[in-house]
């Protein structure tokens, strides 16, 4: 599968913007939510090819959100990327747990997310 279009999940104004921009660069297709319910409209709207799911947010979080996706029989193919702030140890195992396919720390290295993108090419 080929990824284009990324679905961006995060309640930090700087981070989507930082985010997309390097998204945007390397040829990928953003769209954007700022928290849970905005991000299941999304993908109601249109099905993402991959995920990238911040998890301190206000409302339902990424852990949380993760966990609905994954299990929705429709969306359990979308991989997932955790990209947080949450650097234990026990918190990527959470994520994993959760459902995510991966996990990346902020502040995020561009290089490396690019890399663990397009390792579900």
């Amino acid at each position: 599968m080929t990824i284009q279009s990324i679905l961006l999940v995060d309640d930090s104004k700087t981070e989507l913007h930082f985010l997309s921009g390097v998204l945007v660069q390397h040829g990928f297709t953003v769209r954007t939510a700022e928290n849970g319910d905005e991000a299941l409209r999304r993908i109601a709207e249109e099905k993402p090819d991959l995920i990238l799911m911040d998890v301190v947010m206000p409302g339902q979080n990424g852990f949380q959100l993760t966990r609905t996706i994954t299990r929705d029989p429709q969306y359990a193919d979308v991989p997932v990327i955790m990209c947080t702030s949450k650097s234990q140890e026990t918190d990527k195992v959470w994520g994993m747990r959760q459902g995510a396919r991966d996990y990346v720390v902020k502040p995020v290295n561009p290089d490396e997310l690019i890399q663990k993108i397009r390792a579900f090419e």
